[in-house]
C-alpha cells in the first residue's frame, strides 16, 4: 500500500466509523463508534455497549449505558477495550485477541480469534478467557502460524496486565513491549 492510499485510511478524531467485528461462523458485529485518534498504527473509537441487552460473564456486567474506549492496532493481533459506566467509572478492560484492523471505506473490521482477556478496574483480577472456544474453533488445524499469532498476543496481554504494562500500552503511542 502507497503513502498516499494509507494516508486516506487514517480516521479523523470526532468523525463516525463503523465497526465490524468478525466472529467466524456466527453472524458478524456492527455498530457505530466516534474516532477519538488514529495515528496510522493504532485507531482509538468510543462506542456505547451495543448489545441488546445486559450481558452478565460473572466477573463483569456490560450494561445499557456503559461506554467502550476501544483500541485497535494495525500491527497487533489483539484489541484493548477500556470499560466504563455511564457515570465514568471503570470497570477494567476487555481484550480480544484478534487479527490486525483493516481500515477502509469508514469502517473497522476485527476478526476475533476466540481468545481474550480481562483486567479488572483495581488490576487485581486477570483472566484468560475462551480458551476452550478457540480450540473448538479449529484454528489451529485451519491456519497454524495464525493460531500461534494468536496465542503469542494472549501471553502478551497477559505479560502486560500482570507487569502493569496497560497504561503505556494505552498512552499515546502505545509503544510497549513486541508485537505479538
Amino acid at each position: 500500500m502507497g503513502g498516499t492510499d494509507r494516508a486516506q485510511d487514517i480516521l479523523a478524531p470526532g468523525g463516525e466509523v463503523t465497526v465490524r467485528l468478525v466472529k467466524h461462523p456466527r453472524p458478524d458485529v456492527r455498530y457505530p463508534s466516534t474516532v477519538v485518534a488514529d495515528d496510522g498504527t493504532r485507531a482509538t473509537v468510543r462506542a456505547p455497549w451495543a448489545g441488546a441487552a445486559v450481558r452478565d460473564f460473572g466477573f463483569v456486567r456490560f450494561e445499557h449505558g456503559d461506554v467502550f474506549t476501544e483500541h485497535f492496532w494495525r500491527d497487533r493481533w489483539y484489541a484493548v477495550k477500556e470499560v466504563r459506566t455511564a457515570s465514568g467509572a471503570l470497570k477494567g478492560w476487555y481484550c480480544d485477541v484478534t487479527r490486525p484492523v483493516v481500515v477502509a471505506a469508514g469502517m473497522l473490521t476485527v476478526t476475533d480469534l476466540d481468545l481474550d482477556l480481562w483486567l479488572s478496574a483495581d488490576r487485581e483480577t486477570v483472566l484468560r478467557l475462551d480458551e476452550d472456544e478457540f480450540l473448538e474453533s479449529g484454528l489451529a488445524d485451519r491456519d497454524p502460524a495464525a493460531a500461534d499469532r494468536a496465542r503469542r498476543a494472549l501471553d502478551e496481554l497477559e505479560r502486560l496486565a500482570r507487569g502493569g504494562g496497560f497504561d503505556a500500552l494505552l498512552a499515546s503511542g502505545g509503544t510497549t513491549g513486541g508485537h505479538g
